[in-house]
């Protein structure tokens, strides 16, 4: 079994001059960040990898969740502005000895795909997060393999 997990960027500011790419965290949220890593955390929600979209609001929401767990963080460029085979991607570019995973990215790619494998159909508000049961020993069995919604957490309901 692996188990994937999805979290939407915390909530972002659009300060004038800048980019899409370079937008940072707005202070909800930073703090819906921390608060949301710590819940996780707390009821553990064991994690072995992070992987980021570059983009500084997803990267930063990554960094907060990684004062928690002290992980190895890597960026995947398919997680900017993603379509749900960018998700596929990155999940089958794995190391089989990752057995739990943490997506960091945007939507509506992260809604889209949450979405394909899983009949339970919602939209990811900023910083929410869904865990999935993958049925399968290696990430390569993603796309054939049994999905299940273990969780779905939203950082106005923790």
């Amino acid at each position: 079994m692996k188990k994937l997990i999805l979290v939407r960027h915390a909530k972002s500011d659009w300060p004038e001059e800048t980019e899409d790419f370079d937008r940072p965290l707005a202070d909800k949220g930073l703090k819906d960040a921390m608060n949301m890593s710590r819940f996780m955390k707390s009821n553990n929600i064991s994690i072995d990898h992070f992987v980021s979209s570059p983009a500084v609001r997803a990267l930063n929401t990554c960094k907060i969740f990684n004062q928690s767990y002290q992980l190895n963080v890597s960026t995947a460029d398919q997680l900017y502005n993603p379509s749900e085979r960018n998700f596929e991607s990155v999940i089958y570019d794995l190391d089989d000895s990752v057995s739990s995973v943490a997506l960091f990215s945007h939507n509506n790619g992260i809604s889209n795909f949450a979405n394909s494998i899983s009949e339970d159909i919602f939209h990811f508000p900023t910083c929410g997060v869904a865990g999935f049961e993958i049925d399968c020993n290696s990430w390569s069995e993603f796309d054939g393999a049994k999905k299940k919604l273990l969780f779905f957490y939203e950082p106005g309901k923790i």
